[in-house]
């Protein structure tokens, strides 16, 4: 809102990039010629003087004073700063995302008051089509869970959001950890979406604690996570087993002394469905928030008595095993399931249904950006981070100093797909590549590369590009953000199904002629070029 007589202060970010604050400058004085040409505007004579000297729009005494006398009780100060810094400067750096947060003014400009002051910094008036709407179900529900969250006698409760894809829940989940955020320190998010992770780089699950609100994107707030798997794909159709093992593994990392909220795929369907119920079984949810299409019964209401009556991929039904105090594992893991930090026995749950009847809900043509695009700007962000000098200048990949690794201390592992041990470093040059953590030792008694016959399900620390493979010195050449302490941890690498973004190969600056990595020569039709899907599921009987 803006009163008869202030000036304005347009504060850009500590970090921002010369370039942005001229151009910042440029828009504050069209904004001073636009409010210096409205009608029975009136402005001090310091600050005008101070307008047309410094060519910003600066704030005096008593125009903050004029200004604050404006305000009532029922008023809100917001204080704007320019979104500038490493991640955001290296996303922009490149000719897809240039545009990234420009705004589309035909489309979205509403009828209402325009302010210049705040046009000359990005904000516009839209109208009401274009912006998230909270709905009444869900201010209802996260006040449900908030409240449950601050229940002495109810502990800290294990929330499970599902529903299929673009109903919201990605949405839900972010204003549900913000409204909790204002009452309890922390709140930990386990990340079971392997496409749309929230934190961290695709193809991954995860443990976070949320100290923080949430309030950008993810390619904007990439955190180390508490606890984290690769899984190395952005699916988990083709090995569904390793992903329920996975998700138990990460799930050790919860000590529950803070309430938990779980993030699941929009995969509803099928085996989709059963892997949920997998879960529920699994992780034992309080409280279980079901997101569907309204007038479209896409799945079955997750009600206490369909979970208990329902089998999963791997999990049986309590009516199958009635004979057992633990009824998803089997003889040999009850022992150690025991040890566990939590009980692991299925427990009645409290079902929140919403109804999702936004403009656009379940239909994924009507996103405003593909999934793969958010993949893509999520592993840039993370990339960024090789970015640690100027934030203003971009350093291509092969101008970035990489850490040599031999071959024989660390073991190596292509995984979702069969590569023969001859042609093992040709699929590992230029890929993203997992760092982690094995408990068993390294045969180092071998200078080649220690070659793992299986997937592990094991930490992983962090995330790296091999940059290249020295084979003479049998030395791979790997950049990372990862500090060298936590680097000294990692003796396994994991490559995976998710690929670097292409726009980060083929657009670096101040690479003359060929451009590394990039070849416009590859052929298709060579036998073994392309990648061999594996179905490492079988429907088990219960399910035919």
């Amino acid at each position: 809102m803006r009163a008869r007589g202030p000036s304005y202060k347009i504060r850009p970010g500590k970090r921002g990039s010369v370039r942005s604050r001229n151009g910042l400058a440029e828009r504050c004085k069209l904004a001073a010629a636009a409010i210096a040409s409205e009608p029975h505007t009136s402005r001090s004579s310091a600050a005008s003087e101070e307008s047309s000297k410094g060519g910003a729009l600066l704030v005096e005494e008593d125009c903050r004073r004029a200004v604050m006398k404006t305000f009532k009780s029922s008023c809100s100060i917001l204080l704007l700063e320019r979104l500038e810094d490493t991640a955001v400067n290296y996303i922009l750096s490149h000719p897809e995302y240039s545009k990234m947060f420009s705004t589309d003014l035909k489309r979205k400009r509403s009828s209402l008051v325009r302010d210049p002051v705040l046009q000359s910094i990005g904000v516009y008036s839209c109208d009401p089509e274009s912006a998230v709407v909270i709905s009444e179900a869900v201010a209802s529900a996260a006040q449900q869970l908030v409240s449950a969250c601050l229940e002495e006698d109810n502990g800290c409760p294990i929330i499970f959001v599902c529903g299929p894809k673009n109903v919201g829940k990605s949405t839900f989940n972010r204003y549900l950890i913000n409204q909790l955020l204002q009452h309890i320190p922390r709140i930990d998010y386990l990340d079971c979406d392997l496409g749309q992770t929230e934190f961290t780089p695709p193809g991954c699950i995860s443990l976070i604690h949320v100290t923080k609100p949430v309030l950008g994107p993810p390619f904007t707030q990439q955190r180390d996570p508490h606890k984290m798997v690769y899984f190395g794909d952005t699916t988990c159709e083709q090995d569904m087993e390793r992903f329920i093992e996975s998700v138990k593994y990460v799930i050790t990392g919860y000590k529950r002394n803070h309430p938990l909220i779980i993030n699941t795929m929009g995969w509803v369907k099928g085996f989709g469905l059963l892997l949920l119920i997998d879960l529920i079984h699994l992780l034992s949810p309080s409280h279980i928030v079901q997101m569907t299409l309204k007038d479209n019964n896409m799945m079955e209401l997750l009600t206490p008595e369909y979970i208990r009556n329902s089998s999963g991929f791997m999990t049986k039904s309590q009516a199958q095993c009635r004979h057992r105090n633990l009824n998803y594992f089997d003889d040999e893991e009850e022992a150690e399931c025991r040890h566990q930090p939590h009980p692991k026995t299925l427990k009645q749950h409290h079902l929140i249904h919403i109804e999702s009847d936004f403009n656009g809900a379940g239909d994924t043509n009507n996103m405003l950006c593909h999934n793969w695009i958010l993949r893509d700007l999520a592993m840039s962000g993370y990339i960024s981070k090789l970015q640690q000098f100027d934030p203003d200048q971009i350093i291509p990949l092969n101008g970035l100093l990489p850490y040599e690794v031999p071959f024989n201390s660390v073991a190596l592992r292509v995984i979702h797909t069969d590569v023969a041990p001859s042609h093992i470093m040709y699929s590992v040059n230029a890929s993203w590549v997992g760092l982690c953590h094995i408990l068993d030792d390294i045969d180092r008694q071998d200078s080649g590369p220690v070659l793992l016959t299986q997937t592990p399900i094991c930490d992983c620390l962090g995330f790296g590009i091999i940059r290249g493979v020295n084979i003479k010195k049998k030395i791979y050449h790997i950049l990372t953000p990862l500090p060298p302490e936590t680097l000294r941890l990692v003796n396994c690498l994991l490559i995976g199904n998710v690929s670097i973004p292409h726009s980060i190969f083929k657009h670096q600056p101040g690479v003359q002629g060929d451009v590394p990595y990039v070849t416009t020569e590859y052929d298709f039709s060579i036998y073994g070029s392309g990648k061999i899907k594996l179905k490492t599921h079988l429907k088990r009987r219960e399910h035919l």
